[in-house]
């Protein structure tokens, strides 16, 4: 592997299995590092494609999104490295078919516990095809001030303490990612910070070692010196042993392998780590570390004695004209995103929308303030559930009764009316249900059933006024208006229609008052001695009923009423009730498998 530098500072990277957070930690770290184009060159999410939007400093960006990883190599052929954030299920397959483009050359493995059986075919393909590999379970790795593998260093605080926006002069590798946010502080206490950090991994088997980076850290001309962090368990930190033997390094090396205190334990311990196990005295870190002495690492007593030794060899280094201290910079300044400075109080920001009716913030869904679980338990019908929603209060049980009444008898009014139709032949030209359903909504107006809210409107202002049935009726005329609510096509004085009957007699027992539907039959009475048709139609008897339910039930004031009938309230109710026998007809249809309709010709008249 040895070679020398992974990364620079125009090094692009393939990100596989979107994740919000790291890719944005990457960007931030390209524009604090001054870079001029962003680390993450695409995104692979598989089965999705399109693009991303995050920030690059204070400009927002698009990354595109490739559904396979072969098409983003072959769209994206500078980047290779390839971050794999996927599970420990499918990293082995993913990572493999990566390593299989030629254009990449680095494979970082984040998911912890992928099948060693699967990691050992990885190490074999990348060591045979000259690729390197960071993990499995693994942080990443970081150069400083040119690229950074995800959360590696974790956040811009910690990473501008760390002074990783800029390079120093120490290579540093560990087994743990953890650790290395812990080191990269330290390094930069007591030098002039790292050049390059790499976590392996700490699985049992990693797919780089800690050789093979001390061997490449020992190439980088800007690398002088090393420090190395092992771990009880395995003999990864023998091969270093014999590479410093050999001469095969000739920098400084400090290193410390963790986990003395297993010994103060009577049986044998499993740390984080799978690898992290001593399998045997040679896998102590006391034997690794006398070993790691013996060969010429500068290693210290005890972990506490750890920072003392690097600055120490840093010193040492520069007293010797070895190391000139890299002359410390001021970062830019990174823009904070608008929801955590708003958490933190230092920015307030207007909202987009006000929702007065519900709220999902909490633990279960509210309805006006009414917990879903209760709205369950107290036995809440629709009725109820409309109250909530569209009147912002619990009415009275034979309010919300008169409105599931409402929407029963509105349902449907057979397959001939316009919406029922309009939905029947658009659902016959193989149309999905959202697109039948609107269509036979579209058609509700003031011919099909939208007189409603007229109909409440003027029985209401008539009826306020004090005009007389006749004054009322023959103003409207004046006017060259039909009167809402009043008329049927089939329905006459001696055939009236049965739903009217059963909403007056429900109001007559039920609501304590019924002035604006006595109003309204007195104008039928009117309407009728001119045409037998002109009867009260449903449409004004729900009008009027419901005029007489918000006065009634003595919840709402005059303006709150004024504006329920202005806003178009009970129109809703017809749109609401007609949907379900809409639906009933869109799945009618489709249940018969009726054919594309065609109207009859001799339905139609044909003139010039």
């Amino acid at each position: 592997m040895a070679t020398g530098q992974l990364f620079s500072r125009t090094t692009q990277a393939l990100f596989y299995n979107y994740k919000q957070l790291p890719i944005q930690r990457m960007l931030d770290f390209d524009f604090l590092c001054g870079r001029e184009t962003p680390s993450v060159a695409g995104i692979i999410n598989p089965g999705a494609e399109g693009f991303q939007k995050l920030f690059f400093g204070q400009e927002e960006i698009a990354i595109p999104v490739h559904s396979t990883i072969e098409a983003a190599c072959a769209a994206h052929p500078t980047a290779d490295v390839f971050i794999n954030f996927a599970s420990f299920r499918s990293a082995a397959a993913s990572s493999m078919a990566a390593l299989k483009q030629p254009t990449i050359r680095v494979v970082a493995i984040i998911a912890e516990g992928v099948p060693e059986s699967d990691t050992k075919q990885l190490i074999t393909y990348a060591r045979s095809n000259n690729k390197v590999v960071i993990g499995p379970a693994t942080v990443g790795g970081i150069q400083a001030g040119a690229f950074k593998i995800g959360d590696t260093a974790g956040t811009i605080d910690n990473i501008i303490q760390c002074k990783l926006y800029r390079p120093g002069s120490v290579g540093f590798v560990s087994k743990s990612g953890g650790m290395s946010n812990e080191m990269y502080n330290t390094i930069a206490r007591v030098t002039d910070g790292i050049y390059e950090g790499i976590a392996i991994g700490g699985d049992v088997f990693p797919g780089s070692t800690l050789s093979d980076h001390v061997l490449r850290f020992n190439n980088i001309p800007q690398v002088k010196m090393m420090v190395v962090l092992g771990e009880l368990g395995g003999r990864d930190e023998y091969s270093l042993v014999e590479a410093l033997k050999q001469g095969k390094v000739n920098k400084p090396v400090v290193a410390w392998v963790s986990g003395t205190c297993a010994r103060l334990f009577k049986s044998e311990v499993q740390f984080g780590h799978a690898g992290a196990k001593s399998g045997g005295e040679m896998e102590s870190a006391q034997a690794k570390n006398q070993a790691l002495r013996e060969a010429g690492a500068v290693v210290p007593t005890s972990y506490e004695a750890f920072e003392a030794v690097i600055k120490e060899t840093f010193e040492k280094l520069v007293e010797e004209g070895k190391i000139t201290p890299v002359k410390e910079v001021k970062p830019p300044q990174i823009p904070e995103d608008l929801n955590t400075a708003i958490k933190s109080g230092k920015v307030r920001a207007p909202t987009h929308i006000i929702s007065t009716i519900s709220d999902d913030r909490g633990e279960e869904p509210c309805y006006a303030g009414v917990p879903m679980s209760s709205i369950v338990e107290q036995g809440y019908g629709v009725g109820d559930v409309i109250s909530l929603l569209w009147f912002k209060r619990s009415l009275p049980r034979y309010c919300t009764h008169f409105i599931e009444i409402c929407i029963m008898l509105c349902a449907d009014h057979g397959p001939c009316v316009s919406g029922a139709h309009n939905t029947i032949v658009t659902a016959r030209a193989g149309k999905d249900l959202v697109s039948s359903l609107v269509s036979g909504l579209l058609t509700i107006g003031p011919r099909f059933g939208g007189a409603i809210d007229d109909a409440a409107r003027y029985f209401k202002d008539a009826y306020d006024r004090g005009l007389t049935p006749y004054e009322f009726v023959e103003g409207m005329k004046k006017k060259g208006i039909r009167v809402p609510g009043i008329g049927h096509r089939i329905k006459r004085g001696d055939n009236r229609d049965k739903r009217v009957e059963l909403l007056q007699r429900f109001a007559h027992t039920h609501f304590p008052s019924v002035k604006y539907m006595e109003y309204a039959v007195q104008v039928e009475t009117y309407t009728l001695s001119k045409a037998n048709n002109l009867v009260l139609n449903v449409d004004g008897a729900i009008g009027s009923l419901f005029l007489d339910l918000l006065a009634g039930s003595g919840m709402f004031s005059k303006q709150e009423i004024d504006e329920i009938v202005e806003i178009g309230y009970l129109n809703g109710l017809f749109v609401l009730a007609r949907s379900i026998g809409l639906i009933g007809h869109t799945f009618d249809q489709k249940r018969l498998k009726q054919p594309l309709y065609r109207h009859p010709w001799e339905d139609v008249l044909y003139t010039k």
